[in-house]
């Protein structure tokens, strides 16, 4: 559908974001009767998760070794994807330090990584042209690996099992059943709605698990962990904020000999974020463009950025001949040290990885964190069960544990300088560089943020259309199809939209949107939710995202 009409003006979208569906997300009910009864209780199969619940089988193992009481545990995985890996998507470069702590037995070329860093490079980009940089500090990376987020999942999963845990792809989870103060289990989504919400052909309604302890480890923006945290008044001293980053990989005909970060052009100096390119194997390269969600151009489209990006003659040469094979899109929290939750714990419940905002943004780093937070979750978590309380306070440990550790270390170093860009670019790598010199300690103090929505979008004179090529760039409708994305067409709608969205609204969405869920007809703001890759930039600035049924959504394989 598109619309010629010319539209101008400002739109907050805070003013127009309609609130978390808090009733939904925390019900303060009693199991079901026939609820599945577990231990512990891991809710998403990322890497935090499945490293938190591969360390507490080892150590419930050990101990019974020794001869200890606590005896077998029930530990379950619970993934909203299909199988486990395909809605999870990073760059990636990754740290290999949480891996070596979880298999010491294995060396990293045991690991499902693809090659070593061996050379590296940073540019800045002109439209026509592109600058070397020194690499920023921060950006270093020798001892790291590049690799497909996907097939670490997936490997750490079938290590999981291994170990005896319970995993369970195929179960979003919509509600954390709670009592008191405490979490008590959850409840999973019902499949087999139809577009009213009504039971169709295949219906599978909700089911309750049980457990003593549950973890939340949803990725960014999850929804239970929004609902608990507002629930529990875990507070931060700056709200997060968030970047979307969209993706491709690419099978190429020409080699790339190391890995490759820019700053710059396609973004116009209001907006913060950069692109990479990194060789996974000779012939196969992954790509991609992450931008803070906090720029103020309510006609700026991340995924046409991408698109007009890969016409630089930097990417061209490498891309040209190849083909793209995959797609995809994710936010990132970028709020860093000022946004952490002063507790990440409660009676009966931790939150590790990215739910709770693990991510350097400097260094490009959240994969290593989110692991070593789920390795420390467990060890608390264990501790708590061998004494036979898991309140809130026998859990702080592993609060303690995370602000002890080099992740808290690390993002204080950097706390300020993604903030420091707040107010434009050039000023920001200055203060950045300063930040750097002076290991955070300039400016000194916080710089205070507002969240993504509070942000005024400026709607002006629509651009010059894109047309993609078909072979180097392509439309949102082509990538979606790319990103294997298996979702119902008559499934009800997952978003919540607000009652009343304005025009202007309307256009930003469509706008920042890099699936094509939002068109603008008119005033009308038309939502084509089966599109939906769950890259959850929809609930950091407009409709809410909740959970839909098991198996929706993309099916990355390589991301």
């Amino acid at each position: 559908m598109s619309d010629d009409t010319t539209l101008s003006g400002r739109v907050t979208p805070l003013d127009e974001q309609p609130p978390l569906p808090q009733d939904r997300v925390i019900l303060h009910e009693a199991p079901d009767d026939e609820a599945v009864p577990m231990d512990v209780l891991f809710v998403g199969g990322g890497p935090a998760s499945l490293c938190g619940a591969i360390e507490l089988a080892r150590l419930v193992r050990e101990d019974a070794e020794k001869g200890g009481e606590l005896g077998e545990l029930e530990i379950g995985v619970l993934e909203k994807s299909a199988e486990l890996g395909e809605h999870s998507l990073s760059g990636a470069v990754l740290n290999p330090r949480p891996f070596r702590e979880l298999f010491p037995d294995l060396s990293p070329e045991d690991f499902p990584f693809r090659r070593p860093v061996s050379k590296e490079a940073v540019y800045f980009l002109r439209e026509k042209g592109a600058t070397r940089l020194p690499t920023p500090p921060t950006m270093k990376n020798h001892g790291n690996w590049v690799a497909s987020l996907s097939e670490v999942v997936r490997w750490l999963g079938e290590k999981a099992e291994e170990a005896g845990v319970n995993v369970f792809p195929g179960f979003p989870v919509d509600s954390l059943l709670v009592e008191g103060e405490r979490v008590k289990g959850v409840r999973t989504t019902p499949a087999g709605l139809d577009r009213e919400g009504n039971p169709g052909s295949g219906y599978t309604p909700a089911m309750d698990l049980t457990a003593q302890v549950t973890v939340l480890g949803e990725g960014t923006r999850g929804p239970l962990t929004q609902g608990w945290m507002k629930w529990q008044g875990a507070t931060s001293q700056n709200p997060q904020i968030y970047a979307l980053g969209v993706k491709e990989l690419w099978e190429t005909k020409q080699p790339l000999d190391r890995i490759i970060h820019t700053l710059g052009w396609p973004l116009p100096g209001s907006a913060f974020g950069g692109s990479w390119m990194y060789p996974m194997e000779d012939n196969l390269v992954s790509l991609g463009l992450v931008v803070g969600l906090d720029y103020p151009d309510g006609t700026l489209d991340v995924h046409e950025l991408l698109q007009r990006m890969k016409l630089h003659p930097l990417f061209r040469e490498v891309l040209e001949g190849g083909e793209m094979v995959e797609w995809g899109a994710k936010t990132i929290p970028e709020g860093g040290y000022h946004a952490l939750a002063d507790r990440r714990h409660g009676d009966g419940c931790v939150v590790v990885g990215d739910s709770a905002g693990y991510v350097d943004v400097p260094s490009l780093k959240g994969i290593h964190y989110a692991a070593q937070s789920g390795i420390y979750a467990a060890r608390a978590i264990f501790d708590a069960l061998k004494k036979g309380d898991t309140s809130s306070e026998a859990l702080s440990a592993y609060t303690r544990a995370v602000d002890e550790s080099y992740i808290v270390s690390d993002m204080k170093k950097t706390r300020n300088m993604r903030l420091a860009f707040k107010k434009g670019f050039v000023g920001g790598g200055m203060r950045a560089g300063l930040m750097t010199l002076t290991g955070g300690r300039f400016p000194g103090g916080r710089i205070e943020s507002e969240e993504d929505a509070a942000e005024p979008r400026v709607i002006e004179a629509p651009k010059p259309a894109f047309v993609p090529d078909g072979e180097l760039t392509f439309s949102k409708v082509d990538a979606v199809f790319k990103s294997g994305n298996k979702t119902r067409d008559d499934i009800p709608s997952h978003l919540v939209v607000g009652e009343d969205v304005s025009a202007e609204m309307a256009e930003f969405l469509a706008n920042m949107c890099p699936a094509g869920v939002y068109e603008r007809d008119g005033d009308r703001l038309v939502v084509n939710a089966p599109n939906c890759v769950d890259c959850k930039a929809t609930d950091v600035v407009g409709p809410r995202w909740t959970p839909r049924e098991g198996g929706s959504g993309p099916s990355y394989r390589r991301m």
